[in-house]
């Protein structure tokens, strides 16, 4: 199977695009939010927009619960799928679908600035924070069962193909989702820290954080940080344990997209003394 991703941060038109990425490149099924999808149609999954609250949207996109995740990897195997997109916000969210998936490694990542220009990812993402509008990319006759009470308006895109000639992009579907109406939140510094002191608590060879920095920047944040360590372990690889966990756990409980994580080893202990 060749395994292909499709990341750019939330909103940016990643369900949009996504049709026309996998009919360009030939790929045969997509994931997005919970969902397979094929040739238009939903195979197996449940979206991820029906979810109350955007935290725990983010979970099903990332197949946390068991029952979702086994429905999805039997549909798979069932159909021999032969290619596959699969859709996230950053290259470690779809690693993490794909390995939740059981799926082969990667192959290529597209990114949504390479596909699509400035002033639609601008659009998009008015349309994600102005008007709370989420695009599943399937017809609406799809899911209308699965989003009783919401608000759906059906969309059929066309391509322009020369002059005065158009192609159809096939028909995708505009939500509103409950969390959509919820207002906006945030998530404080100090938050962000307790979360990255527990993760890294887990790792042996982890002493404590002495800084904290958190920057903020328009597609996410950034994180410095400068760490105490025991000299007994092997450095470079508790680092790397340090960042993978906090990073894998920021992902999962803020929703937040991490652009970059970077650790500075700022004092090390030596048979119970700390040195600079």
């Amino acid at each position: 199977m060749k395994v292909y991703a499709l990341v750019g941060p939330s909103g940016t038109g990643k369900s949009h695009k996504a049709s026309m990425v996998a009919r360009d490149m030939g790929i045969t099924h997509l994931i997005d939010d919970g969902l397979l999808i094929s040739s238009n149609r939903v195979v197996a999954g449940t979206s991820a927009k029906k979810e109350q609250t955007k935290l725990a949207s983010v979970r099903h996109a990332l197949f946390t619960n068991e029952n979702h995740r086994k429905d999805v990897i039997r549909a798979i195997k069932i159909k021999k799928v032969e290619s596959i997109l699969i859709l996230g916000t950053s290259d470690r969210m779809v690693k993490n679908i794909g390995e939740k998936l059981n799926l082969p490694e990667i192959e290529r990542t597209i990114y949504i600035q390479d596909i699509a220009d400035e002033d639609e990812i601008k659009l998009a993402l008015s349309n994600r924070k102005d008007k709370g509008k989420h695009v599943i990319p399937v017809p609406t006759f799809e899911i209308k069962k699965d989003f009783s009470g919401y608000l759906l308006d059906p969309l059929h895109v066309f391509r322009k193909k020369g002059r005065n000639k158009y192609v159809s992009e096939g028909s995708k579907t505009i939500v509103r989702p409950t969390f959509s109406y919820l207002g906006s939140y945030t998530i404080s510094n100090n938050t962000l820290f307790q979360i990255a002191r527990y993760s890294a608590s887990k790792i042996e060879g982890f002493e404590s954080i002495s800084r904290f920095r958190v920057i903020n920047k328009e597609g996410g944040i950034s994180i410095e940080m400068f760490v105490v360590v025991n000299y007994s372990y092997t450095i470079i690889n508790t680092l790397r344990e340090i960042q993978k966990a906090i990073a894998d756990s920021l992902e999962k409980l803020t929703a937040l997209h991490l652009e970059s994580l970077d650790i500075t080893v700022r004092s090390i202990v030596i048979n119970g003394e700390t040195y600079p």
